[in-house]
């Protein structure tokens, strides 16, 4: 079952920054909808405040978040230990998408290393946060890294990423519209 609080504590936003993933999950209202559950990466994940936090998104095939948090706002976060004492942390929020046209951007921004195949900040107000034991997570080194997506998009250029985004990220799987649309 484990613990809720209404708040990140300083011992939860410790043990987010030593990780090296996270994961995000949000779904449509609809029934027989897809779900969609993300592994993410690269540093991009900051606590903003006790109830507030963002990642940095890069470009990728879909863009199933936006869709989601677009149509109902629901967002889940969650965090496991690979390499130190067990503990699972979620956060239970209330997302947004920032656009790098969007006010706000800069102030987000600041926040980060922004990539070449930076597409957005995704933004969430969290009303609940869950540990747990995680005594079944199983230990990882961390060898690393991946350095694909930013090659990928240096290829790219901004051009060809801005055809990317506009033929593969401005609709949802289930044909919900983006915050790039």
């Amino acid at each position: 079952m484990g613990n809720f609080h209404k708040s990140i504590r300083e011992q939860d936003k410790k043990f987010i920054e030593r990780q090296k993933m996270f994961f995000v999950a949000t779904a449509p209202l609809e029934a027989g909808t897809h779900i969609n559950l993300s592994p993410k990466g690269m540093d991009s994940f900051r606590v903003l405040s006790a109830t507030q936090v963002a990642y940095l998104d890069i470009v990728g095939s879909g863009n199933e978040t936006s869709a989601h948090i677009l149509q109902n706002g629901r967002i889940t976060f969650m965090f496991c230990a690979f390499d130190e004492p067990p503990n699972i942390l979620r956060l239970y929020g209330n997302g947004r998408t920032v656009l790098p046209s969007d006010s706000g951007w800069d102030e987000l921004a600041a926040n980060f290393e922004i990539h070449i195949a930076t597409r957005q900040i995704i933004v969430a107000d969290i009303y609940e946060i869950q540990t747990s034991c995680g005594f079944s997570v199983p230990l990882y080194d961390y060898a690393g890294e991946r350095d694909h997506a930013e090659k990928w998009a240096i290829k790219k250029g901004a051009e060809g990423l801005d055809a990317y985004k506009k033929q593969k990220n401005r609709v949802s799987l289930d044909g919900l519209k983006t915050a790039l649309y």
